[in-house]
């Protein structure tokens, strides 16, 4: 991807950083959103209204250009905000069953499943050194996830029955954060591809409204209401619309035309610590030591898988 400087308006660097302390707030206001509303709702809810803050702008500043999308690279669009879509269903729904660590920790490889599907995608060269990330990251999922299932606060390590895990909680929370970091790497992939010659707003406005309808479409097969919420749960969703959303997914789609996705990818390490830190304070959930040591094995993984892919 050519990688111009003068290019940029602002420092793709500065804007990552900014997007990592937006997106760090994301699992806090879908955990408060969760009292009052079902997680289908509160990613539609997400999704549309970043649309409808981003039409306005759209329609008057690049209505041109969103007339004149090539069907391939629309089709691309399209493709994004349904993963999109499939991403915040299946990340969102895991908070309902496993910790804000446990969750947040694993949604966040993505930036593996990027290093792997590059090569296939982006034509790029997987090195000894992703190889050794990949491994490293998959020991920290599977000791996340004991962490989830076992008991390690006495002498003696205790875990659930395996007819328990089948059917526990925690595993099935730490399969729909893990299936959401797929659907992420897709996401992140075809960013890159299509950011390289589309502008931010465009781009953003198409994938955040083809995502809100493709969740709003769930919410009506899933039989979900659309109103009867309190006016908390909107100020959430709002919220959620314009931090984790707006500034934090759109900061890492602009950095996308500049910087390659492993090292746009790479900046979501920063999101588990800031979100395992504010669930402490805001949430009282401290996170077990089995927990730490996994998620340290994870960002020691993912930060090599970036850091041998940066392009």
């Amino acid at each position: 991807m050519k990688n111009t400087r003068d290019e940029a308006i602002v420092s793709p660097y500065l804007v990552l950083a900014i997007g990592i302390l937006a997106v760090s707030t994301a699992s806090i206001f879908i955990r408060y959103a969760q009292e009052a509303a079902p997680s289908l709702a509160i990613g539609a809810y997400r999704l549309l209204f970043a649309a409808l803050i981003l039409a306005p702008f759209a329609i008057k500043k690049n209505i041109r250009e969103i007339r004149t999308v090539e069907k391939r690279k629309l089709s691309l669009m399209m493709l994004a905000g349904i993963f999109l879509a499939f991403h915040f269903a299946t990340w969102i729904t895991s908070l309902e069953y496993t910790t804000v660590a446990s969750s947040v920790v694993l949604v966040t490889t993505a930036p593996l499943w990027v290093a792997i599907f590059s090569p296939i995608f982006l034509k790029e060269k997987i090195t000894r050194i992703t190889v050794l990330g990949i491994i490293i990251a998959l020991i920290g999922s599977i000791i996340v996830s004991l962490g989830s299932l076992c008991d390690f606060s006495q002498s003696t390590i205790t875990c659930e029955s395996i007819g328990n895990i089948s059917n526990g909680k925690t595993l099935m929370g730490d399969f729909l954060a893990l299936t959401g970091a797929f659907l992420s790497a897709g996401y992140l992939i075809i960013g890159r591809k299509v950011r390289k010659d589309t502008s931010l707003l465009t781009y953003t406005f198409i994938v955040y409204a083809v995502a809100g309808l493709c969740m709003s479409v769930l919410m009506i097969f899933s039989k979900v209401s659309f109103i009867g919420y309190p006016p908390t749960a909107y100020l959430l969703f709002f919220a959620l619309a314009v931090i984790p959303q707006l500034i934090g997914h759109s900061s890492f789609n602009y950095a996308l035309k500049y910087k390659s996705s492993a090292l746009v990818s790479v900046a979501l390490l920063g999101e588990p610590i800031g979100s395992v830190i504010l669930a402490f304070l805001l949430l009282k959930e401290i996170p077990a030591a089995v927990e730490i040591a996994g998620g340290a094995f994870i960002l020691i993984g993912i930060y090599l898988v970036s850091r041998s892919n940066d392009g």
